[in-house]
């Protein structure tokens, strides 16, 4: 029995498709398929439907994952047992994390981290979406919200607040704002609505059901960067906002929002050495990072 077999399947499974797989494996798709379909000729079976759309699992295939997994499990239990060995952190973690998060607080952190541990290979994974952990999609997430199913492990790192800001010239030269139905009269940038991968980000309508933002986006880097633009008005992250002096607070009393960063793990990784390594020193630098804005956002307002 070789365990690398099933390890291409899971993956494959995971995926959908070969070149998928082979991306998150590391190797070339061609190869990904021969070890594929050699399982299928060691047990004597199909276990994926082939079709222009990827690779559907036949019923014996979904009969295997949950071997599979199994083994895949031991095989990650063997080695967080000779990790625990060694002090020399090696191997690839790769972090899947909202982009703001990536931007201003992993940044550092991860070039900290390489020059600790040369041999650990840190991937940031800065995409406005939520990741699959139990698809090896990322070995840690961070989230903004918590986990409700699955064999993950989550805790708490932080609170942040977000309010509205706007530049000093945009607010200067538009109709001014007194109220929140006043916000009718400017351009508001948000999220594009039918895209926001998580409702904890769903900001735009706790404000009123008049109000719409008019310049969207999926990525938070756009709507800031059009914010800076003096494009108009954003509900922005205080950490990230007070990077920027020339951004104030619009209606601080009415608009304030408060939410919390979430750590996630799959519970066969959480023992690993590099995963606690990385995840110790991530939770602990997020907590600091936006202690430490938010203190010096509220001494800028006194």
């Amino acid at each position: 029995m070789n365990w690398d077999d099933y390890r291409y399947f899971l993956a494959v499974a995971r995926t959908g498709r070969l070149s998928s797989a082979a991306k998150q494996l590391c190797v070339d798709h061609a190869t990904v398929g021969r070890r594929v379909k050699a399982l299928e000729l060691a047990l004597k079976v199909n276990l994926f439907d082939r079709s222009p759309q990827g690779y559907s699992l036949t019923d014996s295939g979904q009969r295997l994952i949950s071997i599979a997994e199994n083994m895949e499990t031991g095989a990650i239990g063997a080695m967080t047992e000779i990790g625990g060995q060694s002090n020399d952190l090696a191997g690839i973690v790769r972090v899947g994390a909202p982009e703001g998060v990536s931007t201003y607080i992993l940044a550092d952190l991860a070039a900290e981290l390489c020059d600790l541990h040369p041999k650990l290979e840190l991937q940031i994974v800065a995409l406005p979406q939520t990741f699959s952990l139990s698809k090896r999609e990322a070995d840690i997430a961070i989230a903004v919200s918590a986990p409700t199913s699955g064999r993950l492990k989550h805790r708490k790192i932080c609170d942040y607040k977000l309010h509205l800001y706007g530049t000093e010239q945009y607010l200067a030269t538009h109709p001014r704002v007194d109220c929140i139905d006043d916000l009718k009269r400017i351009r508001g940038i948000g999220y594009v609505p039918d895209l926001i991968y998580d409702k904890e980000l769903d900001y735009i309508p706790l404000l009123g059901p008049d109000i719409k933002p008019h310049l969207t986006s999926t990525s938070m880097h756009v709507q800031l960067e059009a914010t800076l633009a003096h494009g108009g008005v954003c509900i922005l992250h205080d950490f990230m906002a007070t990077q920027y002096p020339q951004l104030v607070r619009v209606l601080p009393d009415e608009i304030s929002f408060s939410r919390s960063f979430w750590y996630i793990v799959h519970e066969d990784y959480a023992k690993l050495e590099r995963i606690k390594t990385v995840s110790d020193a991530i939770i602990q630098h997020m907590r600091k990072k936006i202690r430490t804005a938010e203190a010096l956002e509220e001494e800028k307002r006194k």
